[in-house]
């Protein structure tokens, strides 16, 4: 069975990372899994110094230097394995049973690709613990798991508030159509109330796709309340979750070519940095 997957680190957000995963795994009715990858920082590499200038002849010193590596590699797994039990304590006290979990070694990304085929969904937090120190800016980490994976990625603030009221950001894009269609059909939203977002023209192909997502998702028992909207996507999405109380953003994500992003910027990334609330991404 495919499993909820939470990114566990030492960063701020880390205790929300396991509250919303918790959350999505009893509305899910799906397995919990917690995942904390030590990157190649966190174990070096042991390096060959004899050469360097004047280190050849000092054996003392070069067996020293690899056993402080040696040291601090074990200190980061034994970190990470504690982090590990912490964060199941928390879910099981939450009335999660039985919740996993799993340390590798290597890069997330590559980590979570061959991981892929066990996720149901992913939550990890906004910014990992290399990353607090960039303010409202994502880190690299963020941005490549989101590009790589085809799985649904709840990425979350530093503080956790249990949903009621979720924001899709519909463009009537082939993505957001299974969007829509995974909402409706999935447990993690149900009795919650919806609201459906699109921004955009008046005119009759904008309301054409805003009364389907409506129709969709009454039809599955949702509640809905559905509004176009004219304006930046950004603003007009951030507007609205503020005046609504939205707790949860639906959304695609970056939807175009990493050079059409530099030239002229990225929703996805602009809701990532100013957003207070998970966004749930899909590709």
């Amino acid at each position: 069975m495919a499993n909820v997957m939470a990114c566990i680190d030492g960063s701020r957000s880390a205790l929300a990372v396991c509250d919303y995963a918790a959350w999505a795994s009893q509305r899910m009715d799906a397995p919990l899994a917690f995942l904390h990858v030590l990157g190649k920082s966190d174990y070096p590499v042991p390096a060959d110094l004899s050469g360097n200038i004047g280190l050849g002849s000092r054996e003392h010193l070069l067996q020293e230097l690899a056993e402080l590596d040696e040291k601090r590699s074990r200190l980061a797994l034994e970190q990470g394995r504690l982090m590990l039990d912490a964060a199941k304590a928390r879910a099981v006290a939450a009335g999660v049973e039985h919740p996993a979990s799993r340390q590798r070694h290597g890069e997330l990304v590559d980590t979570l690709q061959e991981l892929e085929s066990d996720l149901r969904l992913l939550v990890i937090g906004r910014q990992g613990e290399q990353g607090e120190s960039l303010g409202e800016h994502i880190g690299s980490h963020l941005e490549n798991v989101v590009r790589t994976l085809h799985r649904p990625i709840l990425v979350v603030p530093t503080e956790y508030r249990e949903p009621q009221r979720i924001l899709i950001a519909f463009d009537g894009s082939a993505t957001m159509r299974k969007g829509i269609e995974m909402v409706a059909s999935s447990p993690l939203f149900r009795s919650l109330a919806c609201h459906v977002v699109v921004v955009g023209a008046d005119k009759a192909e904008s309301h054409a796709q805003l009364d389907w997502a409506r129709t969709t998702l009454e039809q599955a028992g949702f509640e809905v309340t559905a509004s176009l909207r004219s304006g930046q996507v950004e603003e007009v999405l951030c507007g609205y979750r503020e005046d609504h109380a939205i707790d949860l953003i639906v959304m695609g994500a970056y939807g175009h070519s990493r050079i059409r992003e530099f030239l002229v910027g990225s929703t996805t990334t602009h809701l990532l940095r100013k957003s207070t609330v998970p966004l749930l991404l899909l590709r």
